[in-house]
């Protein structure tokens, strides 16, 4: 503990409690009051009579509500360890025995304090979205089938340790054991920026429980993520990026609409998209539908560059086979669990497939930052 002690010492420049003020500059990056501000703005919102009128934009309010209190409730606990922590420091200057409760909290601070890293290194643009991930055991039936199971419950106990939802919504179960395919969804802040230090092949390597033989077997699965995205997709057209043309129509109708100009082609300068309506008498008419068609039209498009993206994706995929592997979890001849990306390695085996992540996302996500640099 001397040097646990020492290192506070030299945060605060002497060999005394840590100072409350110090500690809160290293959190101002909350800025409490301007969080407090906005929650106060949101709060109104929410009181507000009409507020559930449009389903989509009052969830996207409260969505922005239970930030502001996550990150204001973060803002508070720093506070309270930062207070313990001097107030230990106070008793141990009298004399106190106060080690082991002041390790526990510094230790709970450090804990604290890695996971608003974390939270710092996921700024993609679908970081913060939940997660759709699917799970397929590699070649070797029933020995990969129970190997890709056992990856699954892996996840369900990280996603329950962090908090997460989870929905499972696929399920196909192995021949004798394990699963031929399974896709569930993790819903919670980052989930999706958290497990896409998962996305890869999963190498195991033990005896195995069904081989009579008792002998080492090597098995592989698959784990893909993807990001859970909304089904609405806005469509902004602006009138700069439109000329429209209008022109007699062609088409059978009556004396009225042979003689004047009531047909109407749109076209969409930015994508080339062109549409044109001349169906009804009315030039406004026309319009009004060739919009339509348009925003249809522009509608297919996003689609199709989110295809085109899920492909590129897929793309990534390895062959579930030796030498894809992204991490290795090894119980015979010795025990370790160890990532062939970043080269974090961990001893306990057991703790791991229990659900202990977070070691591990922490050091691919700082090693993407660094290659990033």
């Amino acid at each position: 503990m001397a040097d646990r002690f020492l290192l506070w010492s030299k945060n605060s420049n002497a060999r005394t409690a840590p100072s409350r003020t110090k500690l809160t500059n290293c959190g101002a990056i909350f800025d409490a009051p301007k969080l407090r501000s906005q929650l106060a703005e949101v709060e109104k919102k929410t009181s507000d009579p009409n507020f559930w009128s449009n389903p989509e934009q009052s969830q996207a309010v409260m969505r922005e509500r239970k930030r502001l209190e996550s990150a204001l409730n973060t803002d508070a606990e720093l506070g309270r360890r930062a207070d313990d922590i001097a107030a230990y420091f106070e008793l141990a200057k009298e004399g106190e025995k106060v080690e082991p409760e002041l390790k526990k909290e510094i230790d709970g601070l450090q804990a604290l304090v890695e996971k608003l890293e974390t939270e710092t290194l996921l700024s993609g643009e679908n970081d913060a979205r939940n997660a759709i991930v699917t799970i397929h055991p590699g070649a070797g039936g029933t020995e990969s089938q129970d190997w890709a199971e056992m990856l699954m419950r892996m996840y369900l106990r990280w996603a329950e340790r962090q908090g997460f939802q989870t929905e499972l919504n696929d399920y196909q179960a192995g021949e004798e054991a394990g699963i031929k395919s399974a896709t569930f969804s993790v819903n919670g802040p980052y989930a999706y920026g958290l497990l896409t230090s998962e996305i890869g092949v999963h190498r195991l390597v033990r005896i195995s429980p069904f081989d009579q033989a008792k002998r080492r077997h090597t098995s592989f699965a698959s784990v893909f993520v993807s990001p859970e995205i909304d089904d609405n997709i806005e469509i902004v057209i602006r009138p700069e990026d439109l000329k429209t043309d209008t022109y007699r129509s062609s088409g059978a109708g009556g004396q009225h609409v042979n003689t004047t100009d009531s047909a109407v082609r749109i076209t969409h300068i930015p994508t080339g998209t062109v549409v044109s309506c001349q169906n009804e008498r009315s030039q406004h008419k026309n319009k009004e539908r060739a919009m339509k068609m348009l925003r249809s039209k522009l509608y297919e498009l996003e689609l199709e560059k989110k295809r085109a993206a899920a492909r590129v994706t897929e793309d990534t995929k390895l062959d579930i086979d030796f030498g894809s592997q992204i991490r290795s979890y090894v119980l015979q001849p010795y025990r370790m669990v160890k990532d062939t990306r970043t080269k974090f390695e961990v001893g306990d085996v057991d703790r791991v497939i229990d659900g202990d992540l977070q070691p591990f996302i922490r050091a691919y996500l700082l090693a993407r930052r660094d290659e990033g640099k």
